[in-house]
């Protein structure tokens, strides 16, 4: 783990805080450090609720009691997207809770992905929120996959082939992909096993007619069981792939920090 106790914090950065069920982080940007990032995981305690662990949080882990004003914050949460053309501010609290009838409890926000064309909706917890906003004036919400799929459309423009993408984190698998400046197709799975994996990465490459022989795919995160994925794959598709960070990114030096989830390391080294 890269850390640093004492940072500099006369430009005053936007501390990042990746929260999800089982897990939470914490990480900055940092010239103080070889990997320009301090990051700091926090181990989540079981039998509570995820605002409580982060109150705890505020009073141990080193960077949460940094005296920041602003922070960002990556929330695992349900999304819904919507083509940017349609989404409407006034409606997108309705429509969120008719898609996810179980979020009642949560405050709906949006995040704008302008070069996809699109609004993310996504649902925060209450609790959790009001936790965050009291120890920060400025505070930004987005997915947490947001990173990874701006990244991937990006890399989607790289040869003539369709390409579909499938991202695990946080026991659950993000499968998506793009057409030219919009999502053809996005979902999430939960699935830590790899053979739920192979399963729905299978059946959404079967619904969108793609290629055994010329069309990729490209796998990237925490994937279960690598090798024996990556082998049923290619008993149905010849280009199925393992995206390698440190090669994707020329060996950034913040690929080499222990445990750093790849939405975490995109979001610091290309953006939302």
């Amino acid at each position: 783990m890269e850390q640093n106790n004492n940072i500099n914090l006369t430009r005053q950065p936007r501390v990042t805080l990746r929260i999800s069920r089982y897990t939470m982080a914490f990480a900055v940007a940092s010239a103080e450090t070889e990997a320009q990032v301090v990051y700091e995981p926090y181990i989540v305690k079981s039998g509570i609720s995820t605002a409580a662990n982060l109150r705890e949080a505020f009073k141990t882990a080193h960077l949460l009691t940094q005296p920041f004003t602003r922070a960002q914050v990556m929330v695992d949460a349900q999304v819904l997207m919507v083509p940017i053309e349609e989404f409407d501010e006034q409606q997108m609290e309705a429509l969120y809770l008719h898609s996810f009838p179980g979020a009642e409890g949560e405050a709906v926000m949006q995040s704008v992905l302008p070069n996809l064309n699109a609004v993310a909706v996504f649902g925060v917890n209450k609790d959790l929120r009001l936790v965050v906003e009291d120890h920060y004036a400025d505070v930004r919400f987005i997915p947490t996959v947001q990173p990874v799929w701006s990244y991937m459309h990006q890399r989607s423009f790289t040869g003539t082939h369709r390409k579909l993408y499938g991202y695990f984190h946080d026991k659950k698998l993000d499968i998506f992909c793009f057409d030219k400046n919009r999502f053809k197709f996005t979902n999430c799975f939960a699935a830590d096993q790899s053979r739920d994996a192979a399963y729905y990465l299978l059946y959404v490459w079967q619904q969108l007619q793609m290629d055994a022989e010329k069309d990729e795919m490209y796998l990237s995160g925490d994937i279960p069981d690598r090798e024996w994925l990556l082998e049923a794959l290619h008993r149905y598709m010849r280009k199925a792939f393992a995206i390698n960070p440190s090669a994707d990114f020329n060996r950034a030096p913040i690929t080499q920090i222990n445990g750093m989830p790849l939405d975490l390391m995109t979001l610091f080294l290309k953006g939302r």
